[in-house]
């Protein structure tokens, strides 16, 4: 592997662990911060404002790195996420917290840089390929994020937060002296409506038959956000877990969920189709979000584990149906509405599962995932009204 990719998928790991090392800590800290014990709306704003930053910038990052290089855009984030850990580190009030998370949200948006780069480097033949390698960076940061926050979270509150600095210091220093830049700048003005976060999304309005397409992958975007906004709140209320074992349940789930996503979407779909591997997924989780609605005992999460895995099969199963009903000139397009549709359901889902925590923590804290059943259930009928044998006839589609 050549040197800038590896200083890529670096960034990318390190975005990845910045998400997830701050859910096992969240809760304490936000009790250690506010003197409150119901932080579940607190925990609600912060992951919806994450998200909102990024919905917002990761376009302005994008057009930005067209004009200016790509290599100035992520050194400047890479530097922005550094210093806000450092602040994360000393914040002492909730305001300041917010601050920090909006910040981190922003840096984060250089994935859309990043994905530029990879693509200016990549030959045509080698991209999907590297692609493949993107998305399992990803996991693998995702799965690192939160069992290092927990580990060091029990020392120190603070301390998952300087060592995200240090990780991201280091990863600039060798962009600094690594990293070439990858294109050259362009000198045409700059497009203000490119910078527009809600433009893909009116096109799909014209494209009446992608609706219900658009709508289901919506649903299991905002399924995803429940765990983050309540596994850890709900672990430690139930089980009495600390953040080592919050960490270590979220981590065994990416693990779950990587692997699965890796090896079982090709041959579901060959034996079973489409539409029978997307209703395998949802009745996967489903039937596992039934057993932790009910656990009582932590060993009980992990057992039911490869049975959540199954989820891993919707999305791929989807996005497979998905790309044969859009004509090749507007997948590019379709791709954009997707990733508005999916950041609008990291935005609204958080507000709501925090919500539906709140409601139900004192008399029942495992009724929140029965709350995420139902929302999988409405996705249901959408999956079996799709027209899975007939692929996109019209060049608008």
């Amino acid at each position: 592997m050549n040197r800038p990719l590896s200083v890529i998928f670096a960034a990318i790991i390190l975005d990845a662990i910045g998400i997830g090392l701050i859910f096992p800590i969240l809760p304490a800290l936000l009790r250690d911060v506010t003197h409150v014990d119901n932080v579940a709306p607190a925990i609600g704003i912060m992951t919806a404002l994450y998200a909102v930053m990024q919905f917002l910038f990761a376009p302005v990052l994008g057009s930005l790195s067209d004009r200016l290089g790509r290599r100035p855009v992520l050194l400047i984030s890479l530097a922005g996420a550094a210093a806000n850990y450092l602040f994360l580190a000393v914040a002492s009030d909730l305001w300041m917290l917010l601050l920090g998370r909006a910040v981190a949200g922003l840096t984060s948006a250089n994935v859309s840089v990043a994905t530029a780069y990879i693509t200016d480097i990549s030959p045509g033949e080698e991209r999907a390929r590297r692609f493949g390698l993107f998305n399992a960076m990803f996991g693998i940061g995702f799965i690192i994020g939160p069992v290092l926050g927990g580990m060091l979270g029990d020392h120190w509150l603070r301390l998952p937060f300087i060592a995200a600095a240090a990780l991201n210091a280091c990863n600039l220093l060798l962009a600094v002296f690594i990293l070439p830049e990858s294109r050259t700048p362009s000198r045409e003005p700059l497009d203000l409506a490119a910078l527009n976060p809600l433009r893909p999304l009116r096109w799909v309005l014209s494209v009446k038959r992608m609706l219900p397409v658009i709508a289901v992958f919506f649903i299991f975007s905002a399924t995803g956000e429940a765990y983050g906004t309540a596994w850890a709140l709900w672990g430690g209320d139930v089980f009495q877990w600390n953040g080592l074992w919050i960490g270590l349940s979220l981590g065994a789930f990416g693990v779950c969920q990587t692997l699965a996503q890796a090896i079982l979407p090709g041959p579901a779909v060959r034996l079973l189709g489409e539409r029978t591997a997307i209703l395998l997924g949802i009745g996967g989780a489903c039937t596992a979000l039934v057993v932790m609605a009910f656990a009582t005992q932590g060993w009980m999460v992990f057992a039911v584990m490869p049975v959540f895995a199954l989820g891993g099969l919707g999305v791929p199963a989807l996005q497979s149906f998905a790309t044969r009903q859009v004509d090749e000139s507007q997948q590019g397009r379709f791709q954009g509405v997707l990733a508005s549709a999916l950041s609008l359901a990291s935005i609204v889902a958080p507000l709501a599962f925090s919500s539906v925590y709140l409601a139900s923590r004192a008399h029942w804290p495992g009724a929140i995932w029965l709350s995420v059943v139902v929302v999988y259930a409405v996705s249901v009928p959408l999956v079996l009204g799709l027209d899975f044998g007939k692929p996109a006839t019209d060049p608008m589609l």
